[in-house]
């Protein structure tokens, strides 16, 4: 959902960005390895020690110069088998450490409340998710259904479990973080559902 306005918009933003870096002889995949190693150090780093605000402002820094790949690989070789494997390969590292931390937070920094068990196993649901959803496409895709569809995708999932937390952050009650991974946990597994119902009818209906 918000995913796809926000890589139009991105790719507005950056493609001057993508000039200067062809010119400079760096690849695609050089930014979507810097980009993950940057996003999955600031996670660990800030968000279990409480530095919610200030990690989730990086993070969003980070993960919407993801785009620059993209821009880059068009600009450049137009996009290769391997940079495809690389990015979606690495935005599930990137996704575990992002959603792992949140739920370390949980675990190390609140108060053993029914609340904390709550955001704790809707933490846990989001780590799974934020593996499942794409694994779901990927499966899809491998018997030549493309799936990319749902009311969850990356962006909206990433947006959803960090600017919760960053709302607790700056005064919110934690039922605020709490309720935020919940609703990535469901809408992840909706997610997979829609996606294996559509991939199951495309099937069918291409069997006819």
């Amino acid at each position: 959902m918000l995913g796809n306005h926000g890589r139009s918009i991105a790719k507005t933003v950056f493609t001057p960005l993508a000039r200067i870096l062809a010119r400079m002889g760096v690849t695609p995949n050089m930014v979507t390895v810097v980009g993950t190693v940057a996003s999955i150090a600031i996670a660990v780093i800030c968000i279990p020690r409480g530095w919610i605000w200030q990690g989730g402002i990086a993070l969003a820094v980070v993960m919407f110069g993801d785009a620059v790949d993209g821009t880059l690989a068009r600009m450049t070789t137009g996009g290769t088998r391997f940079g495809a494997f690389l990015d979606s390969t690495l935005d599930r590292l990137a996704d575990g450490a992002v959603f792992g931390s949140l739920t370390a937070y949980a675990v190390f920094n609140m108060a053993d409340t029914p609340v904390r068990t709550w955001t704790i196993i809707a933490g846990i649901c989001s780590i799974v998710g934020a593996a499942t959803v794409p694994y779901a496409r990927a499966r899809a895709e491998s018997v030549g259904v493309v799936a990319k569809l749902g009311i969850a995708e990356r962006a909206d999932r990433l947006i959803v479990g960090n600017g919760s937390a960053m709302i607790m952050s700056v005064g919110a009650p934690q039922w605020v973080f709490a309720l935020g991974l919940t609703w990535v946990a469901c809408a992840s597994f909706v997610t997979v559902c829609q996606r294996i119902y559509f991939t199951a009818r495309t099937i069918d209906e291409g069997t006819r």
